[in-house]
């Protein structure tokens, strides 16, 4: 169907030219799903984007061929490649937010492409567009006909992407990065959805991601690509049972698992990718890989057959067997906690509610309820997590454990201190011991500063040491956190994406401070550099003894990182307990099925059959009665439509807000109606 020989990509651009794909050959066969795979910056959107002929301003195709079904298309003709482009060859790009018109409401768009390929009316194409959207699962599609981009969730506006793709049955699709910005859930969901459509409209797929778990799920054949080149190729199955570049096992190598070893660091791997406007010589790997020779660092590698049909890598250095493992060093023993009367942080009954404008003169006024009764401790030294879809509370609840928010009702004590709602007189001195790393380090730090003045900024403001003292603490700072001085002069944009984060969690522990809460702190970074400040995270966590909440929506992350957890839904804690313990044993259903769509890196587990969450998280603003979670529950009854149920224990230090658990619970102390649902 597609066959890619020996493509290069240049882009000129501001008197310099990047070179983002280089030499790669690619072959996808009729009805095949090809996952592309490898960090930020390897070349896979640039490869799919050159297939559209949609590269960027300055960009151009400076050799090779793309042959599609016969039709080459270097070199094609505006007014062909458009005849092509959205009718036979669609595209899925990563952020539907930007990626849709917000001037126009959803029907136009996904009727668009068949008033232009199809020379449909404008009356068949939204009949058809509506048919479209419920195909791809979307709730009362001619209600959402007329809804705008901003009126959607983001698995919403991921499946109306998806209906413009395919409204008009491609027969190549290319899936940029689909999932890469949705909750574990609706990702799951969101693919199986692709591979269904794939077998019922009979078209090839290129899937484009930097998950495995993902590609090992749903990919028929695998490429890795690393600074620009294709590094290694293979049936799925073959690629991840006989790894052979050096590369693509460094990245199997990082990925954090539920099986994970707590006691034994991530594999990182060291060092950035190379930058693709550099000239580069030898093996693009080399500077990063602990097998290079010189003759990696000097001479490009060649491809070589590998042990299965269709396996290619380049490496002069393969990995040779299937246990050989990368080298993981084990943490220093941990001083036991020391227990004390007070815990360290208590969150006491909090909430919070959004006040929302009531619509017209006689509209009743409503509020959003992002955190609804939520209560947990903190012990001197313990990692407690908080997992859970978007739109669950989260973060909400993070930053009223700082007081940058306060709550509606309810209490959050330091050391048994109440800390909420206290004036900003009466905060300030405490505000050093509660401190937060946010989700996106590149917007929480100021553009216009230095990093020492950034890390000096809180020392100032809470009045602590001298000029010279501060700077001395701010060096000490970027060392606990693996940076060196000569990062002091430089502004936050000259600095990568892990550097930021780093920078984020030193600016955190400039004060010393009790307790740190981490608000998804490697959601936004590449696999490798994810390894890296997670050791970096569980390092300092253990050395200073430090209690940290931390909040993500990636379990495999929470569990390596914490020893306590919480799972929260729609603004209420579900079920909270020993992390080992909630893992092994889940007792609420939205918990296991959390569990249940975490992609795994491994094609051997893929077929095992897991009930998983289905549908959209209800809105907010107008919560289910009762339970919460009953709209999706495969368990739900009469009983959890009408009596909102409470945390009880199935364990020493496990409880669960369910009425029908999934574990027994230590006593019954449940109404006779409830009893005789049981």
């Amino acid at each position: 169907m597609l066959t890619i020989r020996d493509l290069s990509v240049e882009i000129h651009r501001s008197g310099r030219t990047v070179r983002p794909v280089t030499g790669v050959d690619l072959v996808l066969s009729r009805g095949e799903t090809l996952g592309i795979v490898g960090e930020t910056g390897s070349g896979k959107s640039m490869t799919g984007l050159a297939v559209m002929g949609m590269l960027p301003g300055g960009g151009r195709i400076t050799s090779g061929s793309i042959d599609f079904d016969g039709t080459e298309l270097v070199g094609l003709g505006a007014a062909e490649y458009r005849a092509i482009r959205g009718n036979d060859i669609s595209m899925v790009f990563q952020d539907s937010m930007t990626s849709l018109n917000p001037t126009r409401n959803i029907g136009d768009q996904v009727a668009e492409p068949l008033l232009l390929h199809r020379g449909l009316s404008k009356r068949a194409a939204r009949k058809r567009a509506e048919e479209m959207l419920a195909l791809v699962g979307i709730p009362r599609p001619s209600e959402r006909m007329g809804d705008f981009p901003h009126q959607l969730s983001g698995g919403m506006r991921q499946r109306v992407m998806i209906a413009m793709a395919l409204i008009c049955e491609p027969r190549v699709l290319i899936a940029d990065e689909p999932t890469t910005a949705l909750d574990v859930t609706i990702q799951a969901e969101i693919l199986e959805l692709l591979s269904g459509l794939k077998q019922q409209l009979g078209m090839a797929m290129i899937l484009v991601t930097h998950d495995m778990g993902v590609v090992a799920r749903h990919a028929d054949r695998v490429g890795v690509m690393y600074g620009g080149r294709l590094v290694e190729t293979g049936a799925t199955p073959d690629l991840f049972r006989h790894t052979r570049h050096r590369y693509t096992h460094a990245l199997l190598s990082s990925i954090p698992s539920l099986a994970q070893d707590k006691d034994v660091e991530l594999f990182s791997i060291p060092g950035s990718p190379p930058d693709p406007a550099e000239p580069q010589v030898g093996c693009r790997f080399a500077a990063r890989c602990a097998a290079a020779t010189d003759q990696c660092r000097t001479d490009t590698p060649v491809s070589v057959a590998g042990p299965g049909e269709g396996h290619v890598f380049s490496c002069w250095n393969p990995v040779t067997t299937v246990s050989e493992t990368a080298v993981q060093r084990r943490f220093a023993a941990q001083e036991p906690r020391k227990e004390t009367a007070v815990p360290r942080l208590r969150v006491v009954d909090l909430r919070k509610e959004h006040p929302v404008s009531a619509q017209g003169l006689f509209g009743r006024k409503r509020s959003v309820k992002a955190v609804a009764g939520v209560s947990f401790e903190v012990r001197a030294g313990e990692a407690f997590g908080l997992v859970g879809e978007s739109g669950c509370g989260k973060s909400s609840l993070g930053r009223m454990l700082v007081a940058l928010d306060r709550p509606t009702s309810g209490e959050v004590l330091l050391d048994g201190a109440r800390v909420s709602g206290l004036g900003s007189r009466q905060l300030g001195p405490r505000r050093a011991k509660l401190q937060m790393m946010f989700q996106d380090s590149h917007a929480s730090l100021d553009p216009k500063m230095r990093i020492d003045d950034i890390l000096r900024e809180p020392l100032v403001i809470q009045g602590v040491g001298t000029p010279s003292e501060r700077t001395e603490k701010a060096l000490a700072s970027l060392a606990s956190v693996g940076l060196g001085a000569s990062i002091m002069e430089r502004y936050p944009h000259e600095l990568s994406g892990g550097q930021r984060q780093r920078i984020g969690l030193a600016r955190a522990l400039a004060l010393d401070p009790d307790v740190l809460v981490a608000d998804e702190p490697v959601s936004a970074l590449d696999v490798s550099i994810r390894s890296q400040v997670l050791n970096l995270m569980r390092t300092i966590q253990r050395e200073r003894g430090l209690s940290s909440v931390v909040i993500s929506h990636d379990l495999a992350v929470v569990r390596y990182l914490v020893d306590r957890v919480g799972v929260m839904y729609l603004g209420a804690l579900v079920e909270v307990g020993e992390t080992e313990e909630v893992y092994a044993r889940p007792a609420h259903p939205y918990t296991a099925g959390l569990l249940a769509a975490v992609p795994v890196a491994d094609p051997d587990l893929v077929e095992t059959p897991v009930e998983r969450v289905r549908g959209e998280l209800p809105s907010p603003l107008d919560p289910p009665s009762g339970c919460r979670f009953r709209t999706r529950c495969p368990l739900a009854t009469e009983l959890c439509a009408s009596v909102e149920p409470t945390l009880e224990a199935v364990g020493a230090d496990h409880g669960v807000a369910c009425h029908f658990p999934l574990q027994p619970k230590l006593r019954k102390t449940g109404s006779p109606a409830e009893e005789a649902h049981a």
